[in-house]
Formats: C-alpha cells, sequence, structure tokens
C-alpha cells in the first residue's frame, strides 16, 4: 500500500493503482494558469497561496451495455451525427465495425449518425474511445453534458504538445453512480473533490477522496464514480488523452 506522508488527510491506495495527492483545502487550483469562475466564487482564496499540483505526470477493451435508451447527454445534440460519420469514414470505418470496436448496437450508432437518436453520455464515450479520441471530438462546445447519473459541466479544452486536456465541473447526487467504459490506451482521469465523498476509479479498485483531496487514475479500463454517504459531492475532473501514434 502506498500512503501520503498526512494521515489525517491523505488518501491510501494501492501502489499499482495510480497516484495520490493532497491539496488542503479550500483547493488552491488552477491548471494551465487558469481559475475557473465556479472554482473562484465557492472558494474564493482558491487563487492565493501556491498553485495546485500539475496534471503532467503520468501514472502507472471491454465492450458496455448499450446506453441508447438511458438519458441524452445533450439538450442538443446537432452536427454530432455528422461528425461521427466523417470521423468513422476517415478511419475507413464500415457502421458495423466501429459499432462492434465501441460496444454497442449497430442501430444505435445508425440513429446517432443520421441524427435521430440523442445519445447518452455512455454512448457518446463508447465511440470517441473506439475511435481513440477525446470526448470534445463530438462535444465541440463548453456546456453542460449528463451522464446516467452525473451532472457535468465542459469549462474548457486545451492541448500541451502530444495530450489534450478536458476540464469539466461534476455534480453527482448522493448515494448515485456512474460508470464509464474504458477510454483509449494511456487516457488517465484526475479529481479534485470539493464538497462531500467520492469512490471513483477503475471498477475492481475505486479510489476514496473527501474535500480538499485529489485522486487520479489510468482510464483505459472501465470505471465509475460514486457519491459515498448523505452528501452531494462536487468535484473537478480532469481528463488527459495523449493523442495515439499516426497510423
Amino acid at each position: 500500500m502506498k500512503a501520503l506522508a498526512n494521515p489525517t488527510s491523505a488518501v491510501t491506495i494501492p501502489a499499482s493503482t495510480g497516484c495520490t495527492r493532497y491539496l488542503p483545502p479550500p483547493a488552491a487550483l488552477q491548471w494551465g494558469g487558469f481559475t475557473p469562475a465556479w472554482l473562484q466564487e465557492s472558494h474564493p482564496t482558491a487563487t492565493e497561496g501556491r498553485r495546485g499540483v500539475p496534471f503532467t505526470e503520468r501514472c502507472d477493451d471491454s465492450p458496455m451495455p448499450d446506453a441508447a435508451e438511458g438519458r441524452p447527454a445533450l439538450a442538443e445534440s446537432t452536427g454530432i451525427g455528422a461528425r461521427v460519420t466523417a470521423l468513422r469514414s476517415a478511419r475507413g470505418l464500415s457502421l458495423s465495425e466501429l459499432a462492434r470496436r465501441a460496444g454497442i448496437g449497430k442501430a444505435t450508432l445508425s440513429g446517432l449518425e443520421a441524427g435521430t437518436r440523442n445519445p447518452t453520455l455512455e454512448t457518446l464515450y463508447a465511440v470517441t474511445s473506439a475511435l481513440g479520441l477525446p470526448l470534445t471530438a463530438l462535444v465541440a462546445a463548453p456546456g453542460p453534458i449528463r451522464g446516467s447519473a452525473a451532472e457535468m459541466a465542459l469549462l474548457r479544452v486545451f492541448d500541451d504538445g502530444p495530450v489534450t486536456y478536458e476540464l469539466y465541473r461534476m455534480h453527482l447526487p448522493a448515494g448515485a453512480t456512474q460508470t464509464s467504459p474504458a477510454h483509449h490506451a494511456g487516457v488517465t482521469e484526475h479529481v479534485t473533490v470539493f464538497a462531500g465523498v467520492l469512490r471513483s476509479g477503475p471498477l475492481d479498485r475505486p479510489l476514496r477522496a473527501g474535500p480538499g483531496e485529489h485522486v487520479e487514475w489510468p482510464a483505459d479500463v472501465p470505471h465509475g464514480y460514486e457519491a459515498e454517504g448523505p452528501a452531494d459531492v462536487e468535484a473537478a475532473l480532469l481528463i488527459r488523452y495523449p493523442h495515439p501514434p499516426s497510423p
């Protein structure tokens, strides 16, 4: 087991699952010099003191159930179908082959491309993972994104060399669980909790974090998020996508 030096605030996790870092509350966080307005409002001291831990370190495929009948990810999905079609065609994949790789039904993918289905977050993640792309390859504009349980808000997308980062605000109601399929190889997720207690990470070895704590894990395996206890969870989620090598 690997533990941090501060036993009162650190999270203890198996050494093989990733890294854990301690952030003193209120979380003094900046990502590339950027502090979200919502973080400044809820934590007025967020821009004071030391910078937050930089997310530049890398830590040490399975089909998902078809989630076509779940809650739509976006209030308006205009343009997503055309982008899926263009990306699939650019990779020389048939509709059947992409559906197989994504672990979703061919009818679901066909409806997504035709614009007759408003896709779930789980479906979008399955498709982008199969294409080796970040979610923002399909969801271009910042704004709210809904999972089966989680409420997400895309705050910023930025590149750093051969890596794309997506920064989200995440709200998870007390007792709720959100699952996600595996992302493509090398993707990692980094979560900082501001309120509530969150269990998140690979489904077979989740990590626990409370207010002011940060956990990260390899996200190229199926993973999830659970609001443990009686309080809703408010957190920041940073997803790090290394660009796949060119064919």
